[in-house]
């Protein structure tokens, strides 16, 4: 084991007696997720926070099992995702933010790129996960073509953050039925939304 892989389990096992002192119980199907989204963060907040929609976890895993692609709003986000992992469940990672053609319909219909990203992941022609962790933008327009069309996510990782249309964002996605991972309130972040990829990720491998 490295100096890198004993940190790690270091790390959680600090977790893992501060949530027994604080006598926390995680549920055991989601308590991997949490607890690597807390050892990204050091915040003990998301164990209140993070909401899994009924069977969450077994039904990500079960699409990135079968080769499921998941399509991130930032390229931080991207950059975190064990896409080794993920490659040889034969999925890929994308981030369409610097994308050339995605940047001028942005700017013609003055809106964010997020947004417009968002329309260009909806093309991939099999499951895709959607981890969102900056844009409150990029939720809204998967909410908005939810509601004008049969399309549907997969997935939806819902941990934006900030302090505009943040909160309500998610509040959104949570009104769908599309099967979720969600941060309520103002906290998140492309690392939470990597760490989440990647506790999912590492639950196949293990």
């Amino acid at each position: 084991m490295g100096i890198a892989e004993e940190i790690e389990k270091k790390s959680f096992e600090i977790i893992s007696e501060e949530l027994l002192k604080r006598g926390i119980v995680l549920s055991p199907k989601e308590e991997n997720i949490t607890k690597r989204v807390i050892h990204t963060s050091a915040d003990f907040d998301y164990v209140q926070t993070l909401v899994y929609t009924k069977n969450a976890v077994s039904t990500a895993i079960e699409l990135l099992r079968n080769g499921a692609d998941i399509v991130t709003d930032t390229n931080m986000a991207l950059a975190g995702i064990n896409k080794r992992v993920l490659a040889s469940l034969g999925g890929e990672a994308h981030c369409f933010m610097a994308d050339e053609e995605v940047a001028l319909l942005a700017k013609r219909r003055q809106t964010t790129r997020a947004a417009v990203s968002m329309e260009k992941a909806a093309e991939i022609k099999k499951p895709v996960i959607f981890a969102i962790g900056n844009a409150p933008t990029a939720l809204i327009k998967l909410y908005e073509m939810m509601q004008t069309s049969d399309w549907r996510p997969a997935f939806i990782i819902g941990v934006p953050v900030g302090f505009v249309n943040v909160e309500s964002a998610k509040e959104l996605i949570l009104e769908t039925d599309v099967p979720s991972i969600v941060n309520r309130g103002r906290k998140g972040g492309s690392n939470v939304a990597a760490a989440i990829c990647n506790a999912l990720l590492y639950e196949i491998a293990r």
